[in-house]
């Protein structure tokens, strides 16, 4: 049983299932949680920290699988995903953030990472749209997309044909015995039984009652706002790659898509489970982008969007099976990806396949079980 149907648990329903294990999957809104409210950057090299080394690890393991998981995906279904290897270009709008995207470059090619610095010359000639005044861009060929809306009507689809049962019921709370699971019990009473859950159910993961002491997973959630552009008809396309830019500190990224869509993106705000869309942010969002592509002035706005990222106490997910022994057994976590949950999804489906059959895990997922916050409080939801 997988809770939790947005991209990490329709691609673990469908690697399950794959498989030939009988799946069900319960979400009350399928593949519209923050996995519907997201830009599908692919981009373990432009959203690297300082210090996350173990990360990109894991990161750089999934962008290799995604190729792969696309064509396979593709073959099951009939349904593209709109994945796209042009690259991505992280642009400096001034000086300063020049300085913090230099020292970001030296970290990155210190780590063995494919990464070019370019002058504001070379940028434009990738990107003639950009801003005469940008100070300097880092390219990186291997970040790349997928279209995140596509993706997900394909996973659904695929779920079906590859025989699970969806299921719009919310799941209130996991059912045990014997110090193993034995199910979930939904919101409208009904019992449902299952030797293995998996709970992949983002922030909502850590509402869910019936867990022992220190299982709960610290997530929270992680309001993101987005715009959804649209070229006018007849316009020039704007943009032929994702480009990140640094704008006095802040961080916007544009996305642009094959059918004229340009996703603009995205705000960070601790804001508890508010999913209001602001004028504060589409200004933001407006005001961050056009210093760096004038040219997003003239387009179509389609959409103000809303969604919860869910993260963790170190933004690094959650995926692992719980300690034998800890009244449990038979309980895998996959959740806490925040901004990467589109990226981890090939790596973490194969994860959880492999822990629920007994197979051996991918080394990348190893530093992140959650046994690592075993003795954190349960996060307040306020």
């Amino acid at each position: 049983m997988v809770v939790g149907a947005g991209v990490i648990g329709l691609a673990c329903a469908w690697r399950l299932a794959r498989q030939g294990l009988a799946v069900a999957v319960f979400d009350p809104s399928p593949g519209r949680g923050s996995s519907w409210v997201a830009a599908g950057m692919l981009a373990p090299v432009t959203e690297l920290h300082h210090g996350e080394e173990p990360l990109l690890a894991l990161t750089l393991a999934s962008a290799r699988r995604w190729p792969g998981f696309a064509a396979e995906l593709a073959g099951a279904t009939g349904r593209h995903v709109g994945y796209d290897d042009s690259g991505t270009l992280l642009v400096a709008g001034d000086a300063d953030d020049r300085r913090w995207a230099q020292e970001l470059h030296r970290y990155q090619v210190d780590l063995g990472l494919a990464v070019e610095w370019l002058t504001p010359r070379r940028a434009r000639q990738l990107e003639p749209s950009l801003a005469p005044g940008i100070a300097g861009a880092l390219w990186a060929p291997g970040d790349h997309q997928v279209d995140n809306r596509r993706l997900l009507a394909a996973l659904g689809a695929a779920v079906g044909s590859a025989g699970a049962g969806l299921f719009t019921e919310r799941v209130a709370a996991v059912e045990t015995a014997g110090g193993r699971v034995t199910g979930v019990r939904t919101a409208a009473g009904h019992t449902v039984a299952a030797p293995r859950v998996v709970l992949a159910a983002g922030w909502g993961s850590a509402s869910l009652q019936g867990l022992p002491e220190g299982l709960v997973p610290p997530v929270r959630p992680v309001k993101g706002q987005i715009l959804r552009l649209r070229h006018r008809d007849g316009s020039p396309r704007l943009l032929g790659r994702t480009v990140r830019a640094l704008v006095q500190g802040s961080v916007v990224y544009l996305v642009p898509r094959a059918d004229g869509e340009v996703v603009l993106g995205a705000t960070m705000e601790e804001m508890g489970d508010d999913t209001t869309p602001t004028a504060g942010a589409a200004y933001q969002l407006l005001r961050d982008a056009t210093r760096i592509l004038p040219g997003v002035s003239e387009l179509a706005v389609a959409e103000l969007a809303a969604g919860l990222r869910p993260g963790s106490p170190d933004n690094a997910p959650v995926v692992g099976a719980v300690p034998a022994g800890s009244g449990a057994d038979g309980l895998v976590i996959a959740t806490g990806h925040h901004r990467n949950g589109v990226l981890l999804a090939p790596l973490t489906a194969d994860a959880v396949a492999a822990l629920v059959t007994g197979g051996p895990e991918p080394p990348e997922t190893a530093p992140f079980g959650p046994a690592r916050f075993a003795a954190m409080p349960r996060p307040s939801r306020a």
